[in-house]
């Protein structure tokens, strides 16, 4: 089946998703600098976005794992490529906040270009997932993300966060199609978007079959 083209998934592809995020996720390793980053050996796919997007919250989400990814309390205190194992068969990845902004503090512009470097220099990578907060939709910043992602040549699919703090199925539909609208002649963006909420799990199902034949892929 063609993701691309297609509107839902089966039952077996759900089901077969469902049991390979139901086996052990351990943290590995974070990663400072460049150089420190694991042998590209297992097929990884990674998730970026503005800090407080929710990645903590949705990595826990997809895995069944409450404390697995650690959410910081204060923003842009991810400062490390963070790297998952799902049984020394893939990685799940979660790159630094903050988006892929040029201007900062010199700190901030520091992880920043790790993530950069990150995606420029990973064979390995299948598929990047973006960040964006359903409250408050594209923004500038995730503009820039969007241009590295398509400079780097990494397909990417974007996925709605926090759906649940809509006031109505119909508006995060709405939402979900604008988007969907705004990236469509982006050369690197995965055409469907997804949309998704940890607390309620809205979407983590269908996501997981995203992951599950991105990784396969």
């Amino acid at each position: 089946m063609s993701l691309a083209a297609a509107d839902t998934f089966t039952p077996e592809e759900m089901e077969a998703a469902r049991v390979m995020f139901a086996h052990p996720v351990d943290f590995v390793m974070g990663c400072a600098k460049i150089e420190q980053l694991p042998e590209p050996n297992l097929p990884e796919v990674a998730f970026a976005g503005r800090s407080n997007v929710g990645k903590s919250s949705l990595i826990n989400a997809l895995t069944g794992q409450n404390h697995l990814a650690r959410a910081s309390t204060e923003p842009g205190r991810t400062r490390e490529v963070n790297f998952f194992s799902m049984e020394e068969k893939a990685r799940l990845v979660d790159l630094p906040g903050y988006g892929f902004a040029v201007a900062g503090k010199k700190t901030t512009a520091m992880f920043q270009n790790l993530g950069r470097d990150y995606l420029r220099g990973r064979v390995n990578l299948k598929r990047v997932y973006l960040l964006i907060d359903s409250r408050h939709g594209l923004k500038p910043v995730d503009g820039e993300a969007l241009d590295a992602l398509d400079l780097a040549a990494v397909s990417y699919q974007v996925v709605l966060t926090k759906a649940d703090k809509l006031r109505d199925p119909a508006e995060a539909e709405a939402l979900r199609e604008a988007t969907a609208k705004a990236i469509a002649k982006r050369p690197a963006a995965f055409p469907r978007v997804a949309l998704t909420s940890s607390e309620k799990g809205r979407g983590v199902p269908e996501l997981r079959a995203e992951i599950a034949f991105a990784l396969a892929h």
